[in-house]
């Protein structure tokens, strides 16, 4: 696998591998505002599919935060024979919710709850999706999430937060994921230092130092804005500041949207390219499967092809 110089047109070999989608699984949950709705999308045939649970980010577009998101990560997983579980987190804005509930308008607490819930009732969500059933690998389950979806995947690695109205110490550590991979994720309270650590005094509220799960960070090395940090590679902070086993990969020139992982053609980003959203999830599927099996060596393949390589769209880095 050529890590520094991707293909377009494998690429669409991969697109051309039959994948199923199945929405809105609708699901109540004790204590929400609405009901959890899921996408769940896998490859039309085979068995032994692991999962992945994607977290979606905040954003200002009204459907790419939500389960209709991301469909150029999706695609591509469930391409590689992974059942790919979407939720729409109540911070997303095709639910308008009013911006004065408790916990407004991030819900970052409610988040970490979704995910856990979608442990919980894994073989119902399963079960309702036709031919779903008897095909999945529950033992092996990794959770991505990109921007706000990162800060909630880091507090299922263990990233303690401190909440901002009540002072409470909340820890939503999982150790029933197997890999935790974070996109593009908040930074420590140090470097944030813009103006929406006013708006977003949670973000400042992390404890990196608890981390202590493995776990993927995934920094855009042009990934600045300064509403959030003037820090170069300040997103990088949940690798440096937390314990391992971790690993960082670092995309060049990549910015908050890594070339557009969160949709197709979609405008948000300002660095749109395909061959990056490429490597991004090529890179993130070797570090996922190298994580479920200690015997595949797809991660350690991806350093050797990166690192120290004229041309490479990134490096690598790990800590035990």
């Amino acid at each position: 696998m050529n890590f520094a110089y991707l293909k377009i047109k494998n690429n669409m070999k991969q697109s051309q591998t039959p994948i199923i989608s199945f929405s809105p699984v609708v699901l109540p949950v004790a204590g929400r505002h609405v009901d959890l709705e899921i996408k769940v999308s896998a490859p039309a045939s085979g068995n032994n599919l692991p999962v992945i649970l994607l977290s979606h980010g905040h954003g200002p577009s009204n459907f790419l935060s939500s389960y209709r998101g991301y469909g150029p990560i999706v695609d591509f997983f469930a391409a590689q024979g992974f059942v790919i579980i979407q939720p729409t987190h109540q911070n997303s804005r095709a639910l308008a919710l009013p911006s004065s509930l408790p916990e407004a308008p991030l819900f970052w607490s409610s988040r970490a709850t979704d995910m856990q819930f979608i442990l919980d009732h894994l073989d119902e969500i399963i079960a309702t999706v036709p031919g779903l059933t008897g095909r999945v690998d529950q033992a092996k389950v990794a959770a991505i999430g990109h921007s706000m979806g990162g800060q909630t995947v880091a507090m299922l690695a263990g990233m303690e937060v401190t909440d901002p109205a009540t002072g409470k110490i909340v820890n939503a550590a999982e150790p029933r994921l197997k890999a935790h991979v974070l996109i593009g994720a908040s930074g420590g309270p140090e470097g944030f230092n813009g103006v929406n650590r006013q708006h977003y005094p949670v973000l400042a509220a992390g404890n990196f130092s608890t981390m202590t799960l493995p776990a993927l960070i995934v920094n855009g090395d042009k990934d600045i804005n300064l509403m959030f940090s003037d820090v170069d590679n300040w997103r990088a902070d949940a690798y440096y500041q937390s314990p391992g086993p971790k690993d960082l990969l670092t995309v060049f020139g990549a910015e908050h949207i890594f070339g557009g992982i969160s949709g197709y053609d979609a405008r948000e980003t300002s660095d749109e390219n395909p061959e990056r959203v490429a490597f991004v999830c090529e890179s993130i599927l070797a570090y996922v499967r190298s994580t479920f099996d200690p015997n595949d060596t797809s991660w350690a393949d991806a350093k050797k092809t990166l690192n120290g390589v004229p041309g490479a769209l990134g490096s690598i880095e790990s800590k035990l």
